[in-house]
């Protein structure tokens, strides 16, 4: 089926879910004050929390339940959650005493289900208190959590911190502190009202009732495919530790703690709750059990949770310059929040694009998955692991009803439904660039896990097969992108988009129709079709396979495999030796993708960052990486000011702000930089690289990390809080 339609399209969407033109021209991450930049540091926070604090701008209340394609408010999840949290406004009174939202997923799409679910009051004599009536409040994020801090007067503070206990829940504990000299009594109360969707049938889903220990939201069966998808068992539940009363009116509750809250001079005491978002009545049951041990020991899950993120944050700065550990941080929360446990057709925890841009919310991609993978274990070597496990779950097998011609290959794209559920974005239209043997070797370096290893051997060595078997058109040992055999692939346009898509680089000038680009189709040596590969052969691709045969040679020694460990490094040779002698042109002194019926290099075409990838798989000669590298630092070509973009200066199809056609993306700037350093060009490699870190905006501030960047302005374009951009910060700012 198509990825990511839009409703009304006629047309499938790009593979990523390409926004429209005008998107491009918006920062829509932009959601900064002058209040919250002043907050940078918080004096109360001590150690990492004290030196990370506020590296990302999560302030922010939602003005709807939907929050249209781009989400201005940057939010918080952890573990997996499938809902997230923001700081309310400094500068909005109504917004004090509780956290924005939660933003949940409908299964594929983000919602926000309230401006602040639970909104603390405190009251005494029966008079709400200002929370602000000492001063402005304090609002700050935090490695791992959120916290608000509010001096009511001279006598009494509240401090709120939010994290995440468990895949689903969330723990809150409110800190009642009587710094006076007299005692104080205190009532407390927490209030909150629906953000109910407009349209119908989405608008009456959510629904209020009171529960024994708070509030519970239920939500009705509704399967708009491209908005909203529930299936009447979702649940969204606030449960205090203290006995409360609950009434609820209409979209509002309140909830009022049962006993008053005496506080002696100098006394504090803590109020927890938990917030639960679950997807099925199993998930219920057993979340309400762990709910239980959360609410028994909240100090003892809030310490575990700042231990966990201490690894974490150890573990992405690490060898990090002191002026770029901010930033290594900043990435790693993105890539946090990004984080989706198992669910639905996810079968494992895994990462997805972005939270914030409603196509890349409940679905994974491939290729990723693999650069995630590879920078999540630097902190989290058993979710790199998890993520690779979430796309090898749906590999083809031999025994596939619908298309047993393609066992061993990855699908593009899954998602929480696939088609027989009702799902429009999941996609097995294609597959995406062959990077998984290098995520695998590179995780185990990070974990050792070696099982692992064992485990993947096979599965990878399957993938590799179904490339030659169904990408490489002529047999000569250099493959093609391409299209499966699938319904939406029903014309030679959408084959030779669907191939484009496979390549990841969806509207890259080489695959142009109107620059000849077509497509073929390819037969088993029965005749039966088992695909559809483009007319050309494609210098990453064949780059992308000759590195993960090598890495595919490093796991069969690493497993013990002498004979396997042979046949792969011969295999890898071979095509290295390939793309070396077949795709270099010495004319122009760059790697091209050739014509499959004559081999002749498509030059005319212009220079793409993919003819730097040779240099990052250590393919090229000497001499044509000296040349690469003449090209990669000439201020004409991609040296721009901000470097490497996907197109080169020089070309006639240079766009800089059309997606594959000119911005710099930050996954091919790492293979480019990579490349140089790989080929000794180390000076050059790093004043590159930190000319990229300083001039693509926001990077280096509190905005948010971008999919890619205007390469001669700098300007953020297209989806914040991008995850694969935000992974391969990690190696970037390590320089290892």
């Amino acid at each position: 089926m198509a990825v990511g339609l839009a409703p009304a399209a006629d047309a499938a969407r790009p593979a990523h879910g390409a926004p429209p033109a005008h998107a491009a021209r918006q920062d829509p991450a932009r959601h900064t004050t002058a209040t919250a930049d002043r907050q940078a540091a918080d004096p109360e926070a001590t150690g990492i929390r004290s030196a990370y604090a506020n590296v990302l701008d999560l302030q922010g209340v939602p003005a709807a339940a939907q929050p249209g394609e781009f989400n201005p408010v940057t939010v918080f999840a952890d573990r997996g959650a499938w809902h997230a949290y923001a700081l309310p406004s400094v500068q909005d009174p109504s917004t004090h005493g509780g956290f924005s939202g939660p933003l949940h997923i409908a299964q594929e799409y983000p919602w926000w289900l309230s401006k602040s679910f639970s909104r603390m009051r405190l009251t005494e004599a029966g008079e709400h208190l200002d929370l602000a009536g000492g001063g402005a409040p304090r609002f700050t994020s935090l490695p791992g959590a959120l916290r608000q801090t509010y001096r009511l007067d001279d006598g009494l503070r509240l401090t709120l911190e939010l994290r995440f206990a468990t895949e689903r829940t969330a723990l809150v504990r409110a800190r009642v502190h009587n710094t006076g000299r007299a005692p104080r009594t205190l009532g407390a109360d927490w209030t909150g009202t629906l953000l109910r969707p407009e349209a119908a049938p989405q608008r009456d889903a959510p629904a209020l009732s009171a529960t024994a220990r708070g509030v519970a939201v239920g939500f009705a069966r509704v399967r708009e495919k491209w908005d909203y998808l529930t299936d009447g068992t979702e649940r969204f539940e606030v449960t205090h530790r203290e006995p409360v009363r609950t009434t609820v009116e209409g979209d509002t509750y309140r909830s009022e703690l049962a006993a008053p809250l005496t506080l002696a001079p100098g006394a504090a005491r803590s109020l927890d709750w938990t917030e639960s978002y679950t997807f099925t009545a199993a998930e219920r049951a057993s979340e309400a059990s762990s709910v239980r041990r959360v609410l028994a020991h909240p100090a003892a899950n809030a310490l575990a949770g700042e231990a966990r993120w201490r690894r974490y944050v150890a573990g992405v700065t690490r060898g990090v310059p002191a002026d770029r550990r901010r930033l290594a941080v900043k990435s790693l929360e993105t890539l946090v929040t990004n984080w989706r446990s198992a669910a639905g057709r996810i079968r494992h925890d895994a990462i997805s694009p972005s939270l914030s841009y409603k196509w890349f919310t409940g679905g994974i991609w491939a290729w990723d998955t693999w650069k995630q993978a590879v920078g999540t274990a630097r902190f989290d070597p058993r979710l790199a692991q998890s993520q690779i496990r979430a796309m090898f779950d749906h590999q083809i097998r031999p025994t596939s009803a619908t298309r047993p011609q393609d066992a061993g290959m990855i699908p593009d794209a899954v998602f929480f439904n696939d088609q027989a559920d009702g799902g429009g974005n999941w996609n097995e239209r294609n597959s995406k660039p062959p990077l998984a043997a290098w995520a695998v070797w590179e995780v185990y370096r990070r974990g050792g896990d070696r099982a692992f290893l064992r485990e993947m051997y096979p599965k990878l060595a399957a993938y590799q097969a179904w490339w030659y078997r169904n990408r490489d058109h002529d047999r000569d040992g250099l493959a093609e992108y391409g299209a499966t055999v699938d319904p939406a692939n029903d014309s030679t346009e959408q084959r030779r988009l669907a191939a484009a898509w496979e390549s990841g680089m969806d509207n890259a000038p080489r695959f142009d129709a109107g620059l000849g680009t077509s497509v073929v189709t390819n037969r088993d040596a029965s005749g039966t079709v088992t695909g559809y590969s483009l007319t050309q052969e494609s210098v990453d691709l064949n780059a992308y396979l000759a590195a993960d045969q090598d890495h595919l040679a490093d796991i069969a020694r690493a497993t013990g495999d002498r004979a396997g460990e042979r046949r792969w490094r011969a295999r890898a040779e071979a095509t290295h030796r390939a793309v070396r002698e077949r795709m270099y042109d010495p004319g122009d002194g760059w790697f091209h993708d050739i014509a499959l019926d004559s081999g002749k290099r498509l030059t005319a075409r212009g220079r793409g960052i993919e003819g730097a990838i040779p240099l990052w798989t250590g393919t090229a000669s000497r001499p044509q990486a000296a040349a690469v590298r003449d090209r990669l630092t000439d201020p004409r070509e991609f040296a721009t000011p901000v470097p490497f973009p996907t197109v080169a200066r020089s070309s006639p199809y240079f766009a800089p702000q059309r997606y594959w056609r000119g911005p710099v993306w930050l996954d091919q700037a790492y293979f480019a930089q990579a490349g140089l350093r790989r080929y000794g060009y180390a000076a050059q490699s790093r004043t590159l690289t930190d000319r990229l870190l300083t001039a693509a905006h926001g990077l280096s501030a509190r905005s948010p990390v971008m999919e890619n960047y205007d390469p001669l302005t700098g300007a953020p374009l297209n989806s914040p809080n991008f995850s694969w951009s935000a992974a391969v910060l990690l190696p970037m700012l390590s320089q290892r």
